[in-house]
């Protein structure tokens, strides 16, 4: 975990220096500002697997729209219209009626509390377990709810649902208007 703790730190370095985050792909483009927040990297020693590389994106700066497509065992096929940071269309291929009451549990659950970045290569299914699809190298995950105070998070809620998109298949990830992920790959620095 030490090595991949290292391999990990290119993405966290470029996480701290990112002002905005842009996703593109199917269905998909969303973007976040990370302003004044610090990042994390899960390296295994508080959740396991490890692998990604998170933090909490300023709260009313999400604009846009995210189709998840990653199983995680919640309702599937869920896309997510954000305007000013908070949620405002939510639908779901299956489980609309479990996302309609996720977003109903409290006046921080319509707001992001977590952008994550998958990066580890040895996790290619998600298994339809969130512990696993979240960590997966070439994917993201959005979390709706509580935030996370140590990196600068300041949305409370008792909901923090992780919802997981594959940028392996036409995806992008922009940083600062600079293309620094493809079709899940790095370009340049990165795990």
């Amino acid at each position: 975990w030490a090595r991949e703790r290292e391999r990990m730190e290119p993405v966290r370095a470029l996480l701290d220096e990112a002002r905005e985050v842009r996703l593109v792909g199917e269905g998909t483009d969303l973007t976040l500002s990370l302003e004044g927040r610090t990042s994390l990297v899960d390296d295994g020693h508080a959740n396991m697997p490890g692998g990604e590389v998170y933090l909490s994106p300023v709260e009313d700066s999400a604009e846009g729209t995210v189709a998840f497509d990653v199983p995680t065992g919640h309702a599937t096929g869920v896309r997510l219209r954000f305007r000013g940071g908070e949620v405002v269309e939510a639908t779901a291929e299956t489980g609309q009626d479990e996302l309609d009451e996720a977003l109903a549990t409290d006046d921080g659950a319509r707001w992001l509390g977590e952008l994550g970045v998958g990066c580890n290569e040895g996790i290619t299914d998600g298994l339809a377990n969130v512990l696993f699809a979240e960590k997966m190298a070439g994917t993201v995950h959005l979390a709706l709810g509580a935030g996370f105070p140590k990196v600068g998070g300041q949305n409370r809620s008792a909901l923090h649902w992780d919802l997981v998109k594959d940028l392996r298949r036409g995806g992008e990830l922009w940083v600062d208007g600079v293309l620094r992920q493809k079709d899940g790959l790095w370009l340049g620095p990165g795990a």
